[in-house]
C-alpha cells in the first residue's frame, strides 16, 4: 500500500504547528550564502503536499515539486487550482528514478525524506540522480533524522497528533540491529459531526549516521558544506534531533 495513502488528506491539518515559512528562509539563505551563481530553479524532492514547494516560491524561486504518493500531490495541485497558481511543475515520480526535463539550480528534500529510503542503495542511487540533474556547483540542501531522534524520542514510544477534526495515533517499534524503525498510525478523520473515519497505515524510516550520509555524499561526487543542528543554524550536537545537511554538486568541465 502506497506510504501515505489514507494520511494525505489530514497530513497538513496534523502538522500545522510546523513552520514551513521559517524553514523556507533558512533554506533559502544556505542557497544565497553558497550558490556560485543566481539560483533560479529548484527541485523540491519528495515535497508531499507542496507546502515547502510554495513556502520557497513564495522566496521567488521557480518550483518543481516530485512525490511518489498520488494522493499527497492531488492535495498540492487542489491547493494550486484555490489559489490560482499554475507555474508549479508535478511530477509523480518515485525519488530514487525520476527523471527531469533538465536541471535544476538546486534542490531540497525535506523532512526526513530520505530516512524513508531503508536501503543505502537505495539512498545512493536518490544522490547520483540529484547530482545528475543539478548544475555545476549547485546546491543540494536536505534533513534526515538522527540517531538521538531514532533512539531516544521515537524508540518505542507513542504519539497523538490532533488537530480540528482529524487525529493521529502514532506507535513506533525501533529495531536497534536493523536501525528500521515501524510506525503504525491510526488515523481518524471526521467526515460529519461525531462521526468518524479509521484508516490504518504501517511506515519505515531507517536510522543512518550522518558520517555515513557524508561519505556517500562524496562517493556520489558532492562537497559537503555544512551540517546543522537546526533551522536556526545551530551547532550539530549529539542530542540533536535532525541534521540538515548542505552540500555542492561538483561536476567536471
Amino acid at each position: 500500500m502506497e506510504q501515505y495513502s489514507f494520511l494525505a488528506g489530514v497530513y497538513d491539518q496534523l502538522n500545522a504547528d510546523f513552520d514551513y515559512d521559517a524553514y523556507a528562509k533558512f533554506i533559502s539563505s544556505l542557497i544565497k550564502e553558497n550558490e556560485k551563481e543566481k539560483t533560479s530553479l529548484v527541485l523540491d524532492l519528495a515535497c508531499g503536499t507542496g507546502k515547502m514547494t510554495f513556502a520557497l516560491r513564495e522566496l521567488g524561486y521557480d518550483m518543481t515539486g516530485i512525490d511518489l504518493s498520488e494522493n499527497m500531490l492531488a492535495v498540492a495541485r487542489q491547493a494550486c487550482y484555490d489559489n490560482g497558481i499554475s507555474d508549479i511543475l508535478w511530477l509523480n515520480q518515485d525519488m530514487t528514478a525520476f527523471e527531469l526535463y533538465g536541471t535544476v539550480d538546486a534542490c531540497v528534500c525535506c523532512l526526513d525524506s530520505i530516512n524513508y529510503l531503508t536501503k543505502l542503495s537505495d539512498v545512493q542511487k536518490c544522490l547520483e540522480l540529484v547530482h545528475n540533474y543539478l548544475i555545476p556547483n549547485g546546491i543540494f540542501i536536505f534533513d534526515i533524522n538522527t540517531e538521538y531522534r531514532f533512539e531516544q524520542v521515537y524508540g518505542n514510544n507513542d504519539f497523538i497528533l490532533e488537530n480540528d477534526g482529524s487525529l493521529c495515533a502514532w506507535h513506533n517499534e525501533y529495531n536497534e540491529k536493523t536501525k528500521i524503525c515501524k510506525f503504525y498510525l491510526s488515523i481518524f478523520n471526521e467526515i460529519e459531526p461525531g462521526i468518524y473515519e479509521r484508516y490504518d497505515e504501517i511506515q519505515r524510516e531507517k536510522c543512518y549516521p550522518v558520517k555515513k550520509i557524508c561519505s556517500l555524499l562524496e562517493k556520489c561526487s558532492f562537497e559537503l558544506i555544512a551540517t546543522y543542528g537546526d533551522i536556526n543554524g545551530a551547532k550539530l550536537n549529539e542530542k540533536s534531533e535532525k541534521c540538515y545537511v548542505v552540500a555542492r554538486c561538483i561536476k567536471e568541465n
